[in-house]
């Protein structure tokens, strides 16, 4: 069996079990960071030598990073829509993947931390305001092309869905000032119907 090694709110581990679930594989999750520990011991290390969450195991196969499980699970066990058949429609939807790394991560972090988990003596106003107009910028890019196509890579949800899905349930869900984005909200209400969103993403914000 696939197990994947990270807890349940890491949104790294969420892009990872998002994919498996729609793609009908049964993996194991095991709670390896944070309150559970376990991320810094020599057996994880020597899985994973950043002791981040999360990491595969395949049999005998391991890997890290989540964009690049989520391509390796998708490539291995899924099909369209999933998985693109042309390669064409696959880069274009690794695309967004990276797109999401440079544009959308830094900022979105940044909200996360002070919206949500630094303790409010920890918060950070200010850092919140900067940091939603960053994000608004990259979340107007995507908005832009939703006006014309249901999902990321088009007519079909597929991994490109996948990392900003998740950010996009915290965007819509966490309590702080930011514009409206009419495409993105309706797109968000198509992935909010799906089964495998709900269970592995749209858990409470910790």
């Amino acid at each position: 069996m696939v197990r994947i090694l990270g807890r349940a709110n890491s949104i790294n581990v969420q892009k990872v079990m998002w994919c498996a679930a729609e793609i009908g594989l049964d993996v194991e999750r095991v709670d390896i960071g944070m309150k559970f520990g376990g991320n810094d011991t020599p057996e994880y290390l020597a899985k994973n030598p950043n002791g981040l969450i999360p990491t595969l195991e395949d049999g005998d196969f391991v890997a890290w990073e989540s964009h690049t499980i989520v391509r390796y699970l998708a490539e291995k066990y899924g099909a369209r829509p999933w998985w693109p058949a042309a390669l064409e429609d696959r880069t274009r939807a690794s695309q967004w993947m990276d797109w999401y790394l440079t544009r959308i991560h830094p900022p979105m972090t940044v909200i996360f931390w002070n919206v949500v988990r630094h303790p409010p003596e920890k918060r950070d106003p200010e850092a919140v305001v900067g940091a939603t107009v960053e994000a608004a910028k990259a979340w107007r890019i995507l908005d832009d092309l939703l006006a014309g196509q249901d999902y990321v890579g088009g007519a079909e949800p597929s991994i490109g869905d996948i990392p900003v899905g998740c950010y996009c349930y915290r965007w819509f869900e966490m309590d702080f000032e930011k514009p409206a984005f009419a495409n993105l909200g309706a797109w968000y209400e198509r992935l909010k119907a799906r089964a495998p969103y709900r269970d592995h993403v749209m858990l409470p914000l910790s």
